[in-house]
């Protein structure tokens, strides 16, 4: 059994095929790593920094205000979810007119997160459902309106079942 000579022609083609496999295997983790980017907080870290004072004061008036915000989600067995807000004042009186709005957040991944839309249910009772939610944990934003400006914002971590 004789072997084949080693000519420059297979080296260069050694060498060529080494380099192909290299270079396919970094542009497809490369465009892997791109994909999965949406793991960030803010897509503009710049434009997050700029509104951080506004942000700083909503919260210290939103603090004023001494409003009385309660949250309650459960798990339907569908796998959906029903969100249900209650609105107190500083003396305890139910708030109606309110413009309130849910979401829940995924903290590794932005694009699972889901929008709920609370519709005043009852005098001071707003009440949205979500069709379908993965178990884990979830980060439960909520956000109340007034006149069109925000007046109260809430984040809390939640584990769904």
């Amino acid at each position: 059994m004789a072997l084949k000579p080693l000519t420059g022609t297979k080296v260069f083609l050694m060498l060529v095929a080494f380099f192909g496999v290299v270079i396919a295997v970094n542009v497809t983790m490369m465009k892997l790593a791109i994909a999965t980017l949406p793991g960030t907080d803010v897509d503009s870290p710049y434009a997050a920094g700029l509104t951080y004072e506004r942000e700083i004061s909503a919260a210290q008036d939103q603090a004023a205000r001494k409003w009385q915000v309660n949250a309650h989600i459960e798990r339907r067995a569908d796998g959906g979810a029903v969100l249900q807000v209650e609105a107190r004042d500083a003396a305890g009186r139910p708030m109606t007119g309110l413009k309130f709005g849910g979401r829940l957040e995924r903290p590794t991944d932005k694009r699972a997160d889901l929008a709920v839309e609370l519709t005043e249910a009852g005098i001071g009772i707003y009440r949205g459902t979500a069709a379908s939610i993965a178990p884990g944990q979830w980060d439960l934003v909520i956000e109340g309106a007034a006149r069109g400006t925000r007046v109260f914002l809430s984040r809390n971590r939640v584990i769904l079942d």
